[in-house]
């Protein structure tokens, strides 16, 4: 509540409170002694995800003294880096999967139904059997300091399995869950976060600006980790997608130095000796730094926020990039595009 004793909005809410475990002081010491080293965050890109609206009563940190929200709360259950349409089809690959395995017809009629709309229409909110499921959109940022952009910090899991889901995956959007200082203060900086006008299109940098408004709750997710790159006299640049799990990371930047580099570069035999050699050694030590030919590579931590409002988590802004519509429009036009090739063909040849 206000000082007027009046409730205030969760999604408005930042509460701070002493953490649990000798491991959550130091991940929360951690974080603080980043923004020292680190004090420059950068935004990368945006991130969406599919989350699916809660229903089990459960309200963690946030419930009031009345146990009463006065919103819901989301659960992702998906992650998908690259655009809200790539999120849509994770989203239908999902209920196809559930609808081909469920044993009970009704139930898997709704799911291959529900599929089949997300084939056609570009939808962000769906209903399935009662479960809500949203297309979510937050923000990856990266920090950097006078090296470089943040490496992983000694508290991150650094687990080696590839296949293992993102932490995100699982993580409840609860803007009043409590959390430690660090956590708290850098949600209240980021409250203004927009991207920079200088370097995004007008459209793109209204709607982040628009959403300071709309949805000004900032919910910070489980960090994830990517590859970067600096070559000689350059600025630091993005080399992969987010991974689960540092290891990760650099198992896809170790495949990379051994298999990728010498068919995507004309390599001579000792410069396919020195990538493999580097590849090795990365191996060997897990080491969050890899240097050949003068290429400078290094696995880096990535933040993800979303911003949540009185409707919960953001969706995706009409700025958002596109690159494809869902799959059976898309096939639709690629037919009609042939088929219209076809006929000019033939015009050609009858003239």
């Amino acid at each position: 509540m206000d000082h007027d004793g009046e409730r205030v909005e969760e999604h408005r809410v930042i509460r701070v409170a002493p953490q649990d475990s000798p491991v959550a002081d130091l991940m929360d010491l951690e974080a603080w002694e980043a923004r020292g080293d680190y004090p420059e965050l950068r935004a990368r890109g945006p991130l969406f995800a599919v989350g699916r609206l809660r229903d089990d009563g459960q309200h963690g940190d946030g419930q009031h003294g009345d146990g009463q929200r006065d919103d819901a709360l989301w659960e992702i259950v998906l992650l998908e880096e690259g655009n809200p349409q790539a999120a849509r089809d994770a989203l239908l690959w999902r209920l196809k999967t559930q609808g081909r395995e469920t044993e009970d017809p009704a139930a898997r009629a709704a799911y291959l139904a529900a599929s089949k709309r997300l084939e056609w229409e570009a939808l962000d909110e769906l209903t399935v059997l009662g479960d809500a499921y949203r297309v979510i959109r937050g923000d990856l940022l990266v920090r950097f300091g006078p090296d470089g952009p943040e490496p992983p910090r000694p508290t991150d899991p650094d687990g080696q399995d590839p296949r293992a889901p993102h932490r995100a995956e699982g993580f409840v959007i609860d803007p009043a869950r409590a959390t430690g200082m660090s956590e708290a203060v850098l949600r209240a900086e980021l409250l203004d976060f927009a991207y920079s006008r200088e370097v995004v299109p007008e459209d793109v940098y209204a709607d982040s600006v628009r959403a300071r408004t709309t949805h000004p709750g900032v919910v910070l997710l489980p960090a994830g980790f990517a590859v970067a790159e600096r070559q000689a006299g350059r600025e630091w640049e993005p080399m992969s997608g987010v991974c689960a799990t540092p290891q990760a990371a650099r198992d896809g930047l170790s495949d990379y130095l051994r298999d990728l580099a010498p068919r995507l570069l004309d390599l001579t035999g000792a410069e396919q000796a020195a990538y493999a050699r580097e590849a090795d050694r990365l191996g060997a030590t897990r080491d969050h730094q890899a240097q050949v030919a003068g290429r400078h590579f290094r696995v880096v931590r990535v933040e993800s926020i979303v911003r949540v409002g009185p409707d919960g988590p953001e969706l995706p802004r009409p700025s958002d990039w596109v690159p494809y519509p869902p799959s059976a429009v898309q096939d639709q036009q690629l037919r009609a595009e042939a088929e219209a090739e076809a006929e000019e063909g033939e015009d050609k040849d009858s003239g």
